[in-house]
């Protein structure tokens, strides 16, 4: 399981995570949860579903505005913010358009931007998944817990 290797790495590190959802509603801080004895490593985490919630947490207004809720401007904030908020050292932001509407050309259906903030970096990347709403969000979770354990190497 995915979540145990992260568990491992961090406790490890003697490090903590944190998490900053949208599309995914509090899936990757319910999965971090499953693992007994988290609380050593998991420090908690902020659904930012709407707007509103997303520049109360600290992220520009401007760059919403500008570069819609689903980008790479806004979910690098949206870690960022999010580690300090919660004094975590690392954070994973989650938003995307998990469907089944919302979508755009540009934007369709399924895609996702992640971004992993530590104290010395922000990496971010956009994933397009394909399925359903559902599965749109389970590909989001897993891939955003499997990255973070992929950088702890």
């Amino acid at each position: 399981m995915i979540v145990t290797t992260l568990a491992n790495k961090l406790n490890l590190r003697q490090q903590t995570l944190a998490t900053v959802e949208s599309c995914t509603g509090g899936g990757i801080a319910a999965r971090c949860t499953d693992v007994p004895g988290s609380s050593a490593w998991f420090v908690g985490g902020v659904i930012t579903y709407s707007n509103d919630m997303k520049a109360r947490l600290g992220v520009e207004q401007q760059a919403i505005l500008n570069h819609g809720a689903v980008s790479e401007v806004v979910v690098r904030q949206m870690a960022e913010q999010g580690r300090m908020f919660c004094s975590a050292d690392w954070s994973i932001a989650v938003s995307g358009i998990a469907g089944p509407d919302g979508g755009t050309p540009d934007k369709p259906v399924g895609t996702v931007w992640f971004a992993w903030a530590g104290a010395q970096q922000t990496d971010t990347e956009c994933k397009v998944f394909i399925g359903n709403r559902q599965q749109i969000r389970q590909q989001a979770v897993d891939f955003a817990l499997q990255t973070l354990t992929d950088l702890l190497n």
